[in-house]
C-alpha cells in the first residue's frame, strides 16, 4: 500500500488518548500518510455527540510529537487541532475511532465518534468516523480493525465522497478470516429501543443514577448497517447534518398550503 496517499492525517476518538482502539487507527494512518497528528480527548468522552466546550476553558497537554491531549470533547479535539495547533498544516483527511463498540442506527446520534468526524465536516476536511463491533465486553475483536481499517480507509478515500456528508465505518464482531467485503449502508433504525434509569444508592445513603441503553434482538432492513454489520460485513454509511425526512416536509407542505 503506497505510504504517500495522503500528505497528512488527523485522529481523534471519543474513548480517550489511552484507548486501544486509537492506537490501532494510528497503526492504519501510519501505513497510508507520511505524518500522522493526534488530538484526543484526555478521558473518556463516549456519549457527548458533537458537544462543545463553550463555557470552560479547553487545557492542551503534549504528550508527544504531533500527539496532544485536550481536556474536552472530541469536537472540542478537532476544533483545537485545525484551527490551533494545524492551523498552518491542514490535514488531508480526519479520522475518528475505532471506537470500542459500533455506531449504528439512531445511536450515532449520541456518538462522540460521530461528532468528531461532523467537526471536521463543518470545518470543511473530508471525515471518517471507524468503530469497532463486539458482543462480549471481556473480548472485543481488535484484530479485525486491525487487518482491515487501512485498505478501507484507502479504499474509499481513493474513489472519494460528497462534501457534505462524513463516512461512518463500522467493522463486524467476527474473527478475521470470517470479515465479508465492505457494503454501503443506510443509517436506518438501528437497535436502539430505549433508555432506562437506573437507581442506586451510596455509602451516605443519598440516592445516585445510571442510565442503560436498551437494544432490540434484530433491526429487519436487510439494507441498513445494522443489518449487515450483523451479516459480518465492513459497512459504511453516508451521514452528514441535514436530518430533514424528505416525505415528512413534502406532507406537511402540501398541508399548510391546504390549510
Amino acid at each position: 500500500m503506497a505510504h504517500t496517499l495522503l500528505k497528512r492525517i488527523l485522529i481523534t476518538n471519543d474513548d480517550g488518548i489511552e484507548a486501544p482502539g486509537l492506537e490501532i487507527l494510528k497503526r492504519a494512518a501510519e501505513a497510508l500518510a507520511e505524518e500522522v497528528w493526534v488530538v484526543a480527548p484526555a478521558t473518556d468522552q463516549s456519549g457527548v455527540a458533537t458537544s462543545i466546550s463553550l463555557q470552560s476553558p479547553l487545557r492542551i497537554d503534549r504528550k508527544g510529537e504531533h500527539r496532544y491531549a485536550v481536556s474536552g470533547t472530541p469536537t472540542d479535539c478537532v476544533a483545537v487541532a485545525l484551527r490551533h495547533l494545524m492551523k498552518e498544516t491542514p490535514p488531508d483527511l480526519v479520522l475518528s475511532g475505532i471506537n470500542r463498540g459500533a455506531n449504528v442506527g439512531a445511536e450515532t446520534s449520541y456518538s462522540g465518534t460521530i461528532g468528531g468526524a461532523l467537526a471536521a465536516l463543518l470545518l470543511k476536511i473530508p471525515a471518517m468516523a471507524l468503530s469497532q463491533a463486539f458482543t462480549d465486553n471481556q473480548a472485543v475483536p481488535w484484530e479485525t480493525s486491525r487487518t482491515y481499517a487501512a485498505d478501507t480507509i484507502a479504499q474509499l478515500y481513493r474513489q472519494g465522497w460528497p462534501v457534505d456528508i462524513v463516512l461512518n465505518v463500522n467493522f463486524p464482531d467476527v474473527s478475521v478470516p470470517k470479515v465479508k467485503p465492505l457494503s454501503a449502508t443506510r443509517q436506518g433504525a438501528g437497535a436502539l429501543e430505549d433508555i432506562n434509569v437506573i437507581e442506586r444508592v451510596d455509602a451516605r445513603n443519598r440516592p445516585y443514577f445510571w442510565l442503560k441503553i436498551q437494544r432490540t434482538a434484530r433491526e429487519n432492513d436487510t439494507s441498513s448497517e445494522t443489518h449487515q454489520l450483523e451479516q459480518g460485513h465492513i459497512t459504511v454509511s453516508p451521514i452528514g447534518f441535514d436530518r430533514t425526512n424528505a416525505e415528512a416536509w413534502a406532507a406537511l407542505k402540501t398541508s399548510l398550503k391546504r390549510g
